[in-house]
């Protein structure tokens, strides 16, 4: 009796429209987990990984394979995930419109976060910390006094195209030349061949490369510049995937996986003699 009253008082009220709304929104609710990009990696059987090639976040080895900090971040997240990892490198100042275009699920790609890039991506919780650096050519800018003596058109700056160092050298330095480039390893060779004053980057290539080159490079400043925080990046309107990367990170955060990763690939060159010449 009481189960035919129940059923009764429901059907009754949603005749009266009373239960539309909590129906209504239980089923937004599963419809947006089944759109979620995480559903459509479990259904693939793999996530798609946009990121571009830069000392040491992703890197190709003696064999072309790709190696680096971010590889080993989505090769976990992809094992986590229990499915496999395919990574689509993109140039980087392509690489949000190629995420929006569905070319793949996330950047993780060392991306900071930005509010100019927060109003077009929705960003996780940031997994790694870094700074920019400075590498300047010692025959061309040995005696500019920094930051002012670089502030000038005959003083040529180079950085990669799309990246965060080409928006600080703009605003810094808006007397200087700006050259801008798609491959990270082209604005290095720029310095070294003196055909650049200094070059801005994340760290720790300004401090490799000056490592590397102690004759033809040097640090005009010690000071950590433009401190960032990186982050994957995906597409708005995906509260699962968030919540799900966020979570990754916190996990391995807390375990001190990352922090391990990270300080093999930032705190020395071990994997130097695993690159390619």
């Amino acid at each position: 009796m009481l189960k035919r009253f129940s059923a009764a008082l429901a059907a009754g009220l949603t005749a009266l429209g009373l239960l539309a709304p909590a129906t209504h929104a239980q089923d937004a609710r599963q419809a947006l987990s089944q759109s979620s990009v995480v559903e459509q990696i479990k259904s693939r059987g793999a996530i798609r990984v946009g990121m571009a090639t830069f000392i040491p976040w992703a890197m190709r080895d003696k064999n072309g394979e790709l190696i680096g900090f971010e590889i080993d971040v989505a090769k976990k997240l992809a094992a986590d995930m229990e499915v496999d990892v395919e990574f689509v490198p993109t140039a980087w100042d392509g690489i949000i419109p190629a995420l929006l275009a569905g070319k793949f699920d996330v950047i993780i790609g060392g991306m900071s976060i930005t509010p100019a890039r927060n109003l077009t991506v929705n960003f996780s919780r940031p997994y790694a910390h870094s700074s920019l650096g400075v590498m300047a050519n010692r025959s061309l800018a040995e005696g500019l006094a920094w930051p002012e003596g670089y502030d000038a058109p005959e003083v040529t700056f180079a950085c990669r195209r799309g990246a965060t160092p080409c928006a600080w050298i703009a605003e810094r330095f808006p007397r200087a030349t700006l050259r801008q480039f798609d491959d990270e390893g082209q604005m290095v060779q720029e310095v070294l061949n003196a055909a650049a004053h200094a070059a801005v980057s994340s760290q720790p290539t300004p401090a490799f490369e000056i490592y590397e080159n102690p004759e033809l490079l040097f640090a005009p400043t010690d000071e950590p510049i433009n401190p960032g925080n990186e982050a994957f990046a995906l597409r708005k309107g995906d509260p699962d995937a968030l919540n799900f990367f966020d979570n990754w990170i916190l996990v391995n955060t807390a375990s001190g996986w990352l922090e391990a990763r990270h300080e093999y690939w930032f705190g020395g060159r071990p994997w130097a003699d695993q690159l390619g010449q």
